[in-house]
């Protein structure tokens, strides 16, 4: 065993000086762009767990200051916060669902080589990548459609995106080859049984790649909603905290000046909060996806 071992470690290529010199750079650039990314986030989370005289004052850094919670207290004790957070929740589960199912009933086919005129749809589609309608035609649509105030405006326009469709028709064409469609053909499987049997239990990856594009889309997305809902009882996270946030910083009134200091410490405080308290799912789904969603992006841009 110990001999194996040597002639493991004698076989081993030796890095050169110059290699070695070029790694440990190549590991503090990777180092310091680490740092560079996590430190927000780790100001954001200190900041929202420390006193508002402290965020206000710049005390905070790295690490909480004075811890306090009364950020996330007056956050959380907020109906209108809660009743974002299910709308959200709704939206971006729906939303996804819809999006999700759509967009492979729309990749699928046109990723079989003997549909016809698949090119000219696949051309249309590739077309509103760079022009669209604008935004008062897409408005008097939704509008006409009876969309107006309903949750319906935040499922149905936005359903189907040009980029993802791309994504997943690459992904069925190099995935699922014309042979196995050949071979459930002689088995007697229709399209429908084929899609259902072969092509969803192959497609996990790309599945979950346009499952996680929509539901982080749906999820942060307000400006669907500032346009087309006007109940605040359907109103998503997004558009609620926008709507704090320029309450807390706009709405001073005839405030005395300890009112208005105090104020104005409690919505430095709220941003961060609301920050954190809108990333949370997000930051919460993405290891289980993770996964599959390199997989997928690796698979439907490389191939095809």
């Amino acid at each position: 065993m110990e001999s194996t071992r040597v002639l493991k470690s004698e076989n081993r290529i030796q890095d050169s000086f110059g290699d070695r010199v070029f790694m440990f750079f190549i590991y503090l650039f990777l180092i310091v762009v680490l740092l560079l990314v996590l430190y927000p986030v780790v100001y954001i989370v200190s900041a929202s767990f420390s006193d508002p005289i402290a965020v206000t004052a710049g005390k905070v850094w790295l690490l909480p200051v004075d811890f306090s919670l009364r950020g996330y207290e007056v956050t959380l004790q907020n109906p209108q916060i809660i009743t974002g957070y299910v709308n959200s929740l709704i939206y971006t589960v729906g939303g996804s669902i819809i999006s999700v199912a759509l967009t492979v009933l729309l990749a699928y086919p046109l990723s079989r080589r003997d549909l016809y005129g698949a090119n000219i749809v696949m051309f249309l589609i590739t077309f509103t990548l760079l022009f669209s309608g604008g935004l008062i035609p897409t408005y008097l649509v939704v509008k006409d459609l009876g969309m107006i105030d309903t949750r319906w405006a935040l499922l149905i326009p936005q359903a189907i995106a040009a980029f993802q469709v791309i994504i997943a028709r690459t992904f069925f064409r190099s995935a699922i080859p014309d042979e196995l469609v050949e071979a459930a053909e002689l088995d007697g499987c229709n399209d429908l049984q084929f899609l259902r049997w072969v092509v969803f239990p192959l497609s996990k990856p790309i599945i979950a790649v346009l499952a996680l594009m929509y539901a982080v889309s749906q999820w942060n997305g307000y400006f669907d909603a500032l346009l087309y809902l006007k109940s605040a009882d359907l109103q998503p996270l997004q558009l609620v905290l926008r709507n704090i946030l320029i309450l807390n910083t706009t709405n001073s009134g005839s405030m005395d000046a300890t009112a208005m200091a105090q104020r104005q410490q409690l919505a430095d405080l709220l941003k961060y909060c609301l920050v954190v308290v809108g990333s949370v799912p997000v930051l919460l789904l993405y290891p289980f996806v993770q996964r599959y969603f390199v997989k997928g992006m690796l698979i439907g841009s490389i191939k095809g």
